[in-house]
This record gives structure tokens, sequence and C-alpha cells, in this order.
């Protein structure tokens, strides 16, 4: 049996998918994962897709783990990024060491 993707569902939806597919679910980092409803999966173990038997235990996790990004803050941030996409740094006027543009 292959294991369902569960990242991105909802914790009732997750152990409701999991247990449809006659797996176990886990979630090390949730005591009470069986009272978890709205949190969202943000990892698992094994991958989606992967070959697994019958009553196999699948790991999920809510949050993300130290240095892997997370939510960080969530407030506006100021000063706002400008719009336009990406824009080339220029060089400073008069600056010596110019690429490409052959000499002064």
């Amino acid at each position: 049996m292959r294991v369902p993707r569960l990242v991105g569902l909802m914790a009732v939806d997750a152990r409701e998918t999991a247990q449809a597919q006659g797996l176990f679910l886990n979630a090390p980092d949730r005591k009470d994962f069986h009272l978890t409803v709205v949190d969202y999966v943000v990892r698992q173990y094994p991958q989606p897709g992967a070959e697994v038997p019958r009553e196999s235990m699948v790991y999920v996790w809510f949050d993300f783990g130290p240095g892997e990004g997370g939510g960080g803050m969530r407030e506006p941030r100021v000063p706002r990024p400008s719009g336009g996409g990406l824009q080339r740094e220029m060089d400073e006027p008069g600056d010596p060491c110019t690429v490409g543009l052959g000499p002064p």
C-alpha cells in the first residue's frame, strides 16, 4: 500500500485519511494529538507514495523543527518590499571596478 499525502490536511482529515488506508498516525510534537482538530500537517514520514505494509505507523508534525523555516512573525513588515520585481544593482558612479564596460 502507498502512503497518502497528508501534508496540508487538517489533523482531523489526516486521521480519517490514514484510518481509511489502514494506517496508524502518530504526532511526536503533539501529546494531545487525539484532540487536535484544525492544525495543519506540515511534515510527514514516510513520504507520500512510499510503499508500506498495512497497519504501518505514519508520523506527522504540525510545527516546523528548528532551522526548518516555521511560521515566524505574521504582522506586516515595514518598510514593505517595493513592487516591480527584481532590479539590477547599479555600480556607483566613478567605481574603478566596473565589469565589462571597457575603459572609463
